[in-house]
């Protein structure tokens, strides 16, 4: 698969239907980064005016996620992924559209070379910061993903 937000967000569709539905769209992938938005509606709201949690976290966790599978992609080999824990910080109601970033393109790569240069089982810590409309943090999410060499 390419990795352009027009193929991600199919993916989405077809994979993770429950995102996608959600309103979860990506907006940009690139070596260092993946972008991701969704905007609060009534498909993803929570009693308190505001969207639900788990929505968030799909956001987060498809940038950290996008960004793993690019560099995977990247390496040419067989390598297996999972997300092993999650911790999340929320700090604002979450209303308009939120956009969810992941700026650990580089550690990714480097911790893929480890895991096939060592063929042992890897472990990141991957953070997506979701920001309002006007540039306030709502939250922070962060994944820790297994990576292993499938050799």
């Amino acid at each position: 698969m390419e990795f352009t937000p027009f193929k991600l967000n199919a993916y989405t569709f077809f994979k993770l239907p429950s995102a996608f539905w959600s309103g979860v769209r990506v907006k940009q992938i690139t070596s260092e980064n993946c972008r991701v938005s969704v905007k609060y509606s009534w498909i993803n709201q929570n009693p308190f005016k505001s969207m639900y949690f788990a929505v968030q976290a799909m956001a987060a966790e498809f940038t950290t996620g996008a960004l793993v599978m690019f560099h995977i992609k990247s390496s040419g080999k067989s390598i297996s992924m999972l997300v092993a824990q999650n911790k999340a910080v929320f700090t604002k109601k979450a209303t308009g559209k939120i956009t969810f970033t992941c700026n650990q393109g580089k550690e990714i790569a480097e911790c893929i070379e480890k895991a096939i240069r060592t063929n042992e089982g890897q472990t990141i810590w991957l953070t997506s910061i979701g920001i309002n409309e006007n540039g306030e943090q709502v939250s922070e999410m962060q994944f820790q993903w297994t990576i292993k060499s499938r050799v």
